[in-house]
């Protein structure tokens, strides 16, 4: 009988976050894929601060391995640095929120 165990050092980042532009207003996805599931203390930060699931932030996970944050209704002052970190994996890109000019 082969058991296969995968340890949390085992895993690595498949697909990091990508830098993202959207406009004021608009909704700013990342996605962090694992290749194992079950890697603890999964956070989300912007600019050094934590992010949580709420109305404007929402975080989800599928499978395990694949990590979405969606940013809703993003400001300018939203514009920075997102950060993903999985246990000692860490991933990050960042946010340009562009405002909308009047100016033709």
């Amino acid at each position: 009988v082969l058991l296969l165990c995968y340890t949390e050092e085992a895993a690595v980042i498949v697909s990091g976050l990508k830098n993202t532009d959207v406009f004021v207003g608009e909704s700013a996805t990342f996605t962090c894929e694992l290749s194992y599931p079950g890697v603890k203390n999964v956070q989300w930060w912007l600019d050094g601060s934590p992010l949580h699931n709420n109305l404007v932030t929402e975080i989800s996970e599928q499978d395990g391995m694949i990590h979405t944050l969606t940013l809703n209704d993003v400001a300018c002052h939203d514009s920075g640095t997102v950060t993903f970190r999985a246990g000692s994996l860490i991933s990050s890109a960042k946010l340009l929120v562009k405002g909308i000019s009047l100016l033709e």
